[in-house]
């Protein structure tokens, strides 16, 4: 069997001001395996939380200086992916309907059961390596459609848009023979071993390129 990599470390971070809290929720952390990052404010966190992790950030809400919900928009606007839990100890709608609005995976009301908390970090996890994951592909993606020609990208776009190769002679006035070699060279260069597959590589890099809230173009 072939030799599987193993995921990439995962670092949960912790923030919030209340030092019994944190250092509860470290141990808690710590004790189930996780790597772990204490922050006493926002403003540590986003001084100190590195923008290429895969984790995620449990986040209290009631904090002086930068609130919970603030820090979320922080690390958004920052460019940092990593999924926000957002915690408090006050019942508060429509601070969770503006945490979940804002991006965060989950919102967690004080005082919540260990398995609970530990159940979300899982999941929050799960989803940034799956982000991760999609952003790597995507790069890779990107630098093999780099080395094509203009006439093997004029050829790509057109068997991403299902059109056989004749059709595609006649639009590009060559020979379907001449279609095919550039067929084979675009499969060869993208890697794919399908018309699908090759479907699937463009339509992830569109994904990744794409603003949030845009629709894929198909």
């Amino acid at each position: 069997m072939p030799h599987q990599a193993n995921p990439p470390a995962a670092t949960v971070h912790v923030v919030d001001d209340d030092d019994a809290v944190r250092e509860s929720l470290v141990f808690l952390l710590a004790a189930a395996g996780h790597s772990v990052r204490s922050h006493a404010s926002a403003t540590e966190c986003l001084e100190q939380a590195p923008r290429t992790d895969v984790g995620c950030v449990i986040t209290d809400v009631r904090m002086p200086e930068i609130d919970g919900l603030e820090l979320q928009q922080r690390l958004a606007d920052a460019g940092c992916d990593l999924p926000v839990i957002v915690i408090t100890g006050h019942s508060d709608v429509p601070m969770a309907v503006r945490a979940l609005k804002a991006g965060a995976v989950d919102f967690l009301e004080k005082p919540f059961d260990d398995n609970q908390l530990l159940t979300a970090v899982d999941h929050a996890v799960d989803a940034c390596r799956k982000i991760a994951g999609a952003s790597a592909a995507a790069r890779a993606a990107g630098e093999k459609l780099s080395r094509l020609t203009a006439r093997e990208r004029e050829v790509l776009d057109a068997m991403v848009a299902g059109h056989a190769s004749k059709e595609i002679a006649r639009t590009l006035g060559v020979s379907p023979r001449t279609v095919e070699v550039h067929r084979a060279r675009v499969m060869e260069k993208m890697g794919a071993r399908s018309v699908p597959e090759l479907v699937h590589m463009v339509h992830a890099l569109d994904a990744a390129a794409r603003p949030a809230g845009v629709p894929d173009r198909c």
